[in-house]
C-alpha cells in the first residue's frame, strides 16, 4: 500500500515531533505530500451561567503561539518534502478530521499524547476520538 496524501496533527510535543518525523519518512519513501495540522483553541470564560471569550491580548497570545508551533514543524520537514502547513482554532479532533477530509488524506498520524493532559483527563484523548472517527487509517505514534 502506499499513501499520497498525509495528514499529520502537531501540537510541539515530544509526540508530535515524532509522528510529523515519522510523516516525513512515509512520505519520502511513497513520495507523498504532507499536510501539517497545528489545531488551538483560545479560551472561554465561565463566569457562572455565562461562557465569556478571553480578552483579546489572551487570544492574540494564543494565536502568535500557534503559528510558533508550526514554524517549529517547517524545521522539522526534510527539504524535497511536499508540505501544507496549516494552523486552524478549533476542537483538535475536529481540526484534525476536518482538514484531512479536504486534503484528501488516505492517513492521518499523530502522537498518542499531546500538550493537554487535563484536558485529555476530562475529554478524553484527541488520539482516541480521531481514532473512533476517522474514515482513514490512523497511525498513532507512541
Amino acid at each position: 500500500m502506499s499513501y499520497k496524501q498525509i495528514a499529520v496533527a502537531y501540537d510541539g510535543s515530544n509526540l508530535s515531533k515524532q509522528a510529523l518525523q515519522h510523516a516525513a519518512r512515509l512520505a519520502q519513501a511513497f513520495n507523498s505530500k504532507l499536510t501539517v495540522i497545528h489545531a488551538y483553541a483560545t479560551p472561554m470564560l465561565n463566569a457562572g451561567d455565562m461562557l465569556l471569550t478571553a480578552p483579546s491580548n489572551w487570544t492574540q497570545e494564543y494565536v502568535d503561539y500557534a503559528y510558533k508551533q508550526i514554524d517549529s514543524a517547517k524545521t522539522l520537514v526534510p527539504a524535497g518534502i511536499d508540505a501544507d502547513f496549516q494552523t486552524v482554532e478549533g476542537y483538535a479532533a475536529q481540526v484534525i478530521l476536518d482538514c484531512a477530509e479536504r486534503a484528501g488524506a488516505d492517513l492521518i498520524v499523530m502522537g498518542s499524547r499531546g500538550l493537554g493532559a487535563i484536558r485529555e483527563f476530562v475529554l478524553g484523548s484527541v488520539s482516541h476520538n480521531v481514532a473512533q472517527h476517522a474514515k482513514i487509517p490512523v497511525l498513532i505514534v507512541k
